[in-house]
């Protein structure tokens, strides 16, 4: 009886050809886990990002400041109900507008985002003088030249037409006359007493 307990023992210690098989293959390789970050305002949060996180999509994790300063200003709780009660078509801009006003607020505590539209209204309104004030200084320029214009015109219509052959015309027509009135311009003696003096 004790020899049959051993043979027992020893077939159960002994390896089967098909588990020495098994063992020398390679076991499998184990399944990849894909391991998600959670987003920015869960990781600042401390908190499991569901899958359905409202935030998600506006907060990614490689931002991490941009919900630091929307949640310091307005809070976690109400940037998430804010959010639901918009559609998503218009959660990106809400978003981009919070970050915005709570930048501003940080900067300017008093005044806040209106600061900055009155700083930019102000200087929109002293553009716009300028542009007004450059525009005058145009409309009376061209008014000037509009007179100068006329006037020249009003000179060039007054002043007489003269021909240009004129002076011409009129030597010629007073040469006889003034031949008529002063014979002796080409007497003989004139003229020699006139050239005496080149042959002395």
């Amino acid at each position: 009886m004790l020899k049959m307990e051993y043979t027992s023992e020893v077939a159960a210690q002994s390896p089967s050809p098909k588990s020495s098989n098994s063992s020398s293959s390679p076991p499998p390789p184990p399944p990849t886990s894909v391991v998600i970050s959670p987003c920015a305002a869960c990781k600042i949060l401390r908190r499991r990002c569901a899958d359905k996180c409202v935030l998600a999509p506006y907060f990614p994790p490689t931002e991490p400041t941009k919900f630091t300063i929307a949640h310091r200003v307005f809070g976690a709780s109400n940037i998430i109900k804010f959010l639901q009660e918009l559609p998503e078509s218009q959660r990106a801009d809400a978003v981009s507008s919070i970050v915005y006003e709570a930048s501003a607020r940080i900067r300017d505590p008093v005044y806040g985002c209106a600061g900055a539209i009155c700083q930019l209204q102000k200087q929109v309104n002293e553009l716009q003088a300028q542009l007004a004030k450059a525009q005058a200084e145009v409309v009376n320029m061209q008014l000037q030249q509009a007179n100068l214009v006329a006037l020249l015109c009003m000179e060039v219509a007054q002043s007489p037409q003269q021909n240009p052959h004129q002076p011409v015309d009129d030597f010629l027509s007073n040469s006889p006359q003034s031949y008529h009135s002063n014979p002796s311009f080409l007497d003989d003696n004139n003229l020699g007493s006139s050239w005496e003096p080149l042959w002395t």
